[in-house]
C-alpha cells in the first residue's frame, strides 16, 4: 500500500450460528498478525485502525480490524451488548481470521477486550498495547459515576440514555452492561499475562483517569510493562503526533518480538 491508497474498502464478513454478522478488514502479511480492538460505541474505520492497517500493510505485517456486534457495519444492536459478548466477538474471529502469534492493540473499552481475549488466547500472545486502555469501566467509572436518581432509573427501567461527547445520540447504558460487565473485572488483580505490554495513556483524558495505566502495570504479572504518559493527551489520541507516537511504540515492540 502506498502512502496514497485508499484504506476504507468494502468490509468482509463472518457469519455467527446465530445469524450475527460481523464486518472486518484483514491484510495478509507475516506474523505476529496485529489485531486492532475498538472502543466502546467506536468501529473499525477510526484513524488508529486505519493508520495501524496501513503501517502493518507497509511493512508486510498480518493485521485485522473489526467491529464488534452492534458496532460500525456489523449486525445486531448496540444496547443488546455486553462485555462478554464483545470478547467472544473479538476471540472468534481472531480464531477463524488469524493464524500464529498475535499483538492485540486495544483503545479505550478495546483494552479492556484486549486483555479478556490475551487470557483466552494466552498461548499466541507476543504482545499487547493499550490506548486509554478502560478495563472494568462499566463497574468505575458508569456505574460509580451515577447519581442514585440515575441508579434507580437504570434498575427500574433496564436502561438510561446518556449524552456523548463523540455523539449526537445519547448513549444507551443498560443494566444488563453493567451486571454482565461484574463477571469481567480484571483491577482486583492479578492478570496473568507474561507477555510485552505498552500502556499509551493521556494524562488530560476525560473519561479515563491516567492512573488507571498504572493499575493496570501494577496488576499484570508480566515483567515487561512499559506506560507512555502523555501530558496533554486526550481520550482519542488521535491527532497526528500521537498517530505517529503509536506506530513508534508498535514499531518498536515489533522489533523487540524479532
Amino acid at each position: 500500500m502506498t502512502s496514497d491508497s485508499p484504506v476504507l474498502t468494502q468490509p468482509e464478513f463472518l457469519d455467527w450460528p446465530d445469524g450475527t454478522r460481523i464486518a472486518y478488514h484483514r491484510c495478509e502479511g507475516k506474523a505476529p498478525c496485529v489485531v486492532f480492538l475498538p472502543g466502546f460505541r467506536s468501529d473499525m474505520t477510526g484513524d488508529k485502525a486505519t493508520t495501524l492497517e496501513k503501517f502493518c500493510d507497509e511493512r508486510g505485517q498480518a493485521f485485522l480490524r473489526f467491529d464488534y456486534t452492534g458496532h460500525g457495519a456489523s449486525s445486531g444492536e448496540f444496547a443488546d451488548g455486553t462485555i462478554g459478548q464483545w470478547t467472544r466477538d473479538a476471540v472468534e474471529a481472531i480464531e477463524r481470521l488469524t493464524s500464529g502469534s498475535l499483538v492485540l492493540v486495544g483503545s479505550s473499552m478495546g483494552g479492556w477486550i484486549m486483555l479478556l481475549a490475551a487470557l483466552a488466547l494466552k498461548p499466541r500472545i507476543a504482545g499487547l498495547v493499550g490506548i486509554a486502555a478502560a478495563p472494568d469501566f462499566t463497574e468505575e467509572l458508569m456505574w460509580a459515576g451515577l447519581d442514585a436518581a440515575s441508579r434507580a432509573k437504570l434498575e427500574r427501567d433496564g436502561v438510561i440514555h446518556q449524552p456523548s461527547e463523540y455523539d449526537p445520540v445519547p448513549t444507551p447504558i443498560t443494566m444488563a452492561l453493567i451486571e454482565e460487565g461484574r463477571n469481567h473485572l480484571l483491577l482486583g488483580g492479578p492478570i496473568a499475562l507474561d507477555c510485552p505490554v505498552r500502556l499509551i495513556q493521556g494524562k488530560k483524558d476525560p473519561d479515563v483517569p491516567w492512573q488507571t495505566a498504572q493499575r493496570i502495570a501494577d496488576t499484570l504479572n508480566s515483567s515487561d510493562v512499559e506506560t507512555i504518559l502523555v501530558e496533554d493527551g486526550d481520550h482519542r489520541l488521535s491527532e497526528p503526533h500521537d498517530l505517529e507516537r503509536l506506530t513508534n511504540v508498535l514499531a518498536g515492540l515489533l522489533h523487540q518480538l524479532v
